[in-house]
Order: structure tokens, then sequence, then C-alpha cells
């Protein structure tokens, strides 16, 4: 079993993923052959079921993709949920502090570096050295998104187990206070988020980022970034729907 989107970052090269959060399968299906390093399944904030996660997970995998997800909270038997329904990645929300990044460390990890409990019983699709695998090939990443969190981010992405982070610019620029559509908020967000990324740097871990275009995508690989979604089916479908009806010769 090999994680090609988690081996790709550590030589020091950009993944850029999808984001799929209509609870779709087909979607997940649609989106998986294009050439996206990892498709991120989003159950933080995306309307998907139990079961239809672990589809999504085999069609991506079945598409030549990686499967990854954003669990809905720092919570042991949620993170071990997605992982035995076949995830090669988990994105956890909302860390703050060197504790509950440990936390997740605790769930994502077999023994002994945590607490996994065994008995996934979707990971067939990986290949059957999953168990001895697991742990060097699962991508674990921490939310860097309020403003304690990127006080705390050295000391964060400091803990053995955490591989890196997917920094969510939206919550961060609202925790710390920030009028965007002003020059000092914008500049106020860009240093904190180049901050984190830095933080990464210094402690040998993944520096990622959400971003929901290509431009923004490419923003933040420019400034470091190696774990980076660039969209997300949602929007992809209106901007299209929208782009459709712009070009219509009707009145």
């Amino acid at each position: 079993m090999i994680n090609k989107a988690k081996r790709k970052m550590l030589e020091g090269k950009p993944a850029v993923g999808a984001e799929v959060s209509l609870g779709s399968t087909l979607s997940a299906e649609i989106i998986a052959p294009l050439g996206f390093d990892f498709v991120l399944v989003d159950n933080q904030h995306g309307n998907w079921t139990d079961q239809a996660t672990m589809l999504a997970f085999r069609s991506i995998v079945i598409g030549g993709s990686v499967p990854m997800a954003r669990v809905r909270k720092n919570d042991f038997g949620l993170i071990g949920r997605l992982l035995d329904n076949g995830s090669m990645g988990v994105v956890v929300p909302m860390v703050n502090n060197a504790e509950e990044a440990e936390q997740a460390v605790y769930a994502a990890r077999y023994p002994p570096l945590g607490g996994r409990s065994s008995g996934a019983f979707a990971v067939g699709i990986h290949g059957e050295d999953y168990d001895a695998t697991a742990n060097d090939e699962i991508f674990l990443a921490v939310q860097i998104e309020t403003d304690e969190g990127a006080a705390n981010a050295g000391e964060i992405l400091s803990v053995d187990g955490i591989d890196g982070c997917w920094i969510g610019p939206g919550d961060l620029s609202r925790y710390m206070g920030l009028d965007l559509s002003t020059p000092e908020g914008r500049d106020a967000h860009t240093d904190a988020i180049r901050g984190v990324i830095s933080d990464c740097k210094n402690v040998g871990k993944i520096p990622g980022i959400w971003t929901g275009t290509a431009q923004d995508a490419n923003r933040w690989v420019s400034e470091g970034c190696l774990f980076v979604t660039a969209g997300t089916d949602g929007a992809w479908i209106g901007k299209m729907a929208r782009q459709t009806l712009d070009e219509l010769e009707t009145s």
C-alpha cells in the first residue's frame, strides 16, 4: 500500500486535491480519474453518510487517486471509522494545542505510536499489507484555523505522528477578527498564514491550505504549501451552470 500523494509531498512536491462535499459517490467517481493527487471527502461540512463515504473512497481508488477525508471533529471513534472505511488521509479540524494534536495521533496511528484499534473492515482495496504499512502511509493533517492554533502552530506540528497541516483561512480570519475588505486586514491574514507555513518548515512538517480556486492554489503553492485543495464539487457545478447560462443565446 503506497499513498502516492503523501510520497509526493515528502519529496517536496505539491499534492493538489479536490474536495467533494455533495454526498454523491458519483461526484467522487467523476472527479477521481481527472488527475488530482487526492480527493478529499468532506465529512465536516459535506453531506456524507457513513455508507456513502466508504463507497466514495472505493470510487476514488478505482479512479486512480488517493482517498482522504476531513473528519467531523477530533474524536477517536470518528477518526478510526474513516480510516477503517478506507481513507488514506485524515484532516482534523480546530486543533488549537499540542494536547489536541496528540489526541488526533492516538486515534489515527496504530500502537506503539498511537492507540488506533485493529479491525479495519473496508481496506482490502489497498492491498494485503495494510496493517504493516498504515502508520507510514496514512497522512494525518491538523487544521490550523484559529488565532490560538496559529500561535501554537510550532508546538502542534512538533507532535510525533502529525504529518502536516491544512490551514483554514476563512475561520482564521474570523477568529483573528480581521476585516479582509481592508488592506490592513488582508496583510495581517497573509502574515498569519505565512507564519504557520514557516512553523511547518521549521519542524520538518508539510504545510497545506484550503483554497477554492486554481488561482489561490497556485498562489499558496508558490509560497511553499504542499497539501492544497483547489475547489469543490458543488462550486464547480454552480460555476459551469452559470457559464452555460451566460453563453446561451436566448433572451
